[in-house]
């Protein structure tokens, strides 16, 4: 049964590692997020990039004007096919929900296009613009991003090009490695033949149509001390087994910074106190005292004893996102506007519990005695 449910559904991008994908988004629930996660962040950049040519339907005068040798470093990647999967085989079959997203999010151009002038206008806040041609990656960079953001989401595009040298069209996109989106759709749709212009980043909401994109930390996060995801993710699942669900303490546990968006600092007020415990147990993260001590505090994998986890946004969305969702615990989603590639798929009490943000303390207490009471339901 399990077969014929993967061919049902099989689209003509997935073979190989990428059924493994399918076969478990289907069944996800929020105890099995992060394996989802792992795969999509490959493949829906390899889909974004294809799909950005397909429905872009980009003017010829793109690549004729930009010369990319000249104006950036080339960025060398293998010759040959270092996957093992046959990657050309087709399928007809029906692509997944999912993939809504991708068309949904290059939609402002599937009946104008993009050409030189409406890619042009979004350099004004691009940090790089990135050019394909004939499997090759050219870079030119503006300006400089935090940290080391345009570094990682660039290495990650290098590795897409490693694992599947002949699969990615010819193509020049720019990206913003900063947090908030920029392009308000309000600004551009003033007439049938408006053209936003197509911004890549790693989050966006209802207001804006800036393209999400796999955000840096996907391959590491040097600053923090944080590995690529694969690696992550696989010392979190070790974390996972050191303590089973029903015997982690009953409270909603949270570690992070709070000085970045007034909605963390309104969170602490849920923290306990001599007055009154909300069921939370809240701690303020300081990197910089992280960094000369080693990140003895910061192990990503020692933060799944909780039987409840909170994810609140930072000053857009939050990185934090993916580590909450693969710890095993019930995550408490603090609603917000942002939302990252994978977010939109998730399906409030499967994947998450929706937290309100005007009332934090009492949804949150709401919450997890909801949770210790219905244990069995928790565990299922």
């Amino acid at each position: 049964m399990l077969k014929n449910n993967l061919q049902r559904h099989r689209c003509s991008f997935w073979y190989g590692s990428s059924s493994w994908l399918h076969r478990h988004f289907l069944k996800i629930t929020w105890v099995h997020v992060s394996k989802a996660i792992t795969i999509l962040v490959t493949f829906l950049v390899f889909v974004f990039l294809g799909v950005l040519i397909y429905v872009g339907r980009f003017d010829t005068a793109v690549f004729g004007t930009f010369l990319p040798v000249k104006q950036g470093q080339e960025l060398l990647c293998a010759t040959s096919n270092l996957t093992k999967q046959n990657l050309q085989q087709q399928s007809n079959a029906t692509c997944p929900s999912y993939f809504r997203w991708i068309h949904e999010d290059l939609k402002p151009w599937k009946e104008t296009g993009i050409t030189r002038s409406t890619l042009e206008r979004a350099r004004k806040t691009a940090h790089f613009r990135l050019v394909i041609v004939d499997g090759k990656a050219y870079v030119k960079k503006y300006r400089k991003s935090i940290q080391t953001r345009d570094v990682f989401t660039l290495w990650g595009v290098l590795q897409l090009l490693r694992l599947h040298p002949a699969r990615l069209p010819d193509l020049e996109l720019m990206f913003d490695c900063d947090d908030r989106p920029v392009v308000q759709s309000k600004d551009y749709f003033q007439g049938p033949k408006a053209r936003p212009p197509p911004l890549f980043r790693y989050c966006s909401d209802q207001r804006s149509l800036d393209i999400v994109f796999p955000d840096w930390s996907f391959w590491g996060w040097a600053e923090t001390n944080i590995k690529p995801w694969k690696g992550v993710m696989k010392d979190i699942k070790e974390g996972n087994k050191r303590i089973k669900w029903k015997d982690r303490v009953p409270y909603a546990y949270w570690r992070g910074n709070p000085h970045v968006t007034p909605t963390r600092q309104d969170l602490l007020k849920c923290n306990v106190s001599e007055k009154h415990d909300w069921s939370t147990r809240l701690y303020v993260q300081d990197w910089e005292r992280e960094s000369t001590s080693g990140y003895k505090q910061s192990n990503l994998e020692y933060q799944c004893s909780h039987r409840y986890k909170i994810y609140i946004e930072g000053w857009a969305w939050s990185v934090s996102e993916k580590y909450t969702l693969a710890c095993d615990a019930m995550t408490l989603y603090v609603t917000s506007p942002y939302y990252d590639f994978y977010i939109r798929e998730m399906v409030p009490l499967k994947h998450y519990w929706p937290i309100k943000d005007d009332t934090k303390c009492t949804s949150l207490q709401f919450a997890v005695d909801w949770g210790n009471n219905h244990t069995k339901e928790e565990m299922s």
